[in-house]
């Protein structure tokens, strides 16, 4: 791919992401806004229920919430995009001030958990591939299956009650002990049981997917040839049939963006992880509006540019993705 094409490629993703992005806001704009529930009681609690109905319209003018939908979507997105986002109905701060010490936590949880389960998901791959309906790669293909059924709220629990109730050997909840924020250790204690459910609940499903095209590409004519001419079965596997299955393990990656974050999500409200994902839940569930939007949003564009970023590195290192005219110059 030429760098004009490749520059051209780029800015057709940016704008395709800009738009959706703006589609997504204003979908959940109109939704928080028309679910059932009173957005007060996340600002003034009890208060809302003593209020006169006088009080009431006043506390709704005070937040932006008494005008038509469309003339309070117009003023946000204007706040918007000179960087106001508004402040927290629950927390009474900026909005970009509660969700900066939280985003961290979920990048670091989620961060991880990615690169594990797709590091040890190429390895297992290999070894069942290595070792093709031996009594090991049946093993594991048992074994992942099972855990891959398992609900990941119920496999928390369970994790809870063995390690941090029953042996209290971990901690249960939070990211780190009081007043341990530096602390590299504390946090490392405090992510063992969560990263565990992450990388357990989500580690079979793109293994098997890996396995099956090791198979497909050892099963290809030109690793008979390979192996012909004297190659040994280790480097046909990691200079061949490895690197022939990258576009396709980028390509993955890339789509498994939604199901990890989704999941790292779950398992950070099952234990009180402070995250973006229990920071979602309570926003939802106390109509943080201001909250919800940014969440969602930083959410959305996360995914998003996670598949285009993983489109355009599948079409660096594959040329069959690119367009008809470079793809019958390269050949």
């Amino acid at each position: 791919m030429t760098k004009k094409r490749f520059a051209a490629s780029v800015a057709q993703k940016i704008l395709i992401l800009i738009i959706s992005v703006f589609v997504l806001s204003i979908l959940t704009f109109a939704m928080s806004r028309l679910a059932p529930g009173d957005p007060l009681v996340s600002y003034y609690g009890d208060r809302v229920e003593r209020m006169s109905a006088e009080e009431h319209a006043q506390a709704m003018e005070r937040l932006g919430l008494d005008g038509p939908l469309t003339e309070q979507y117009g003023d946000w997105l204007k706040a918007a995009a000179q960087g106001d986002f508004g402040i927290s109905f629950k927390y009474k701060q900026p909005v970009m001030t509660v969700i900066s010490g939280r985003l961290l936590n979920t990048l670091l949880l989620g961060g991880v958990g990615f690169v594990l389960i797709f590091g040890l998901a190429l390895l297992i791959a290999v070894v069942c591939a290595y070792r093709e309906n031996t009594l090991l790669d049946r093993i594991i293909c048992k074994v992942g299956t099972i855990t891959s059924c398992i609900p990941e709220f119920w496999l928390s629990l369970v994790l809870i009650l063995l390690f941090a109730v029953t042996w209290q050997l971990l901690p249960s909840s939070g990211a780190y002990d009081l007043g341990m924020s530096s602390s590299a250790l504390s946090r490392a204690e405090h992510l063992v049981l969560p990263l565990t459910v992450v990388v357990l609940s989500h580690l079979w499903y793109y293994t098997y997917m890996l396995r099956n095209k090791l198979l497909e590409e050892i099963r290809q004519e030109y690793v008979l040839l390979a192996r012909s001419k004297g190659l040994s079965r280790h480097k046909v596997m990691w200079k061949h049939c490895v690197r022939n299955m990258m576009p396709t393990m980028v390509s993955i990656m890339a789509i498994s963006i939604n199901h990890i974050l989704g999941g790292t999500y779950i398992v950070e409200m099952v234990f009180s992880y402070p995250g973006i994902g229990t920071l979602s839940f309570e926003s939802a569930k106390y109509h943080d509006y201001n909250m919800l939007m940014v969440l969602v949003i930083i959410t959305g564009i996360i995914v998003i540019a996670g598949n285009m970023l993983g489109e355009l590195i599948s079409e660096r290192i594959d040329h069959r993705m690119r367009d008809p005219e470079e793809v019958t110059d390269y050949a």
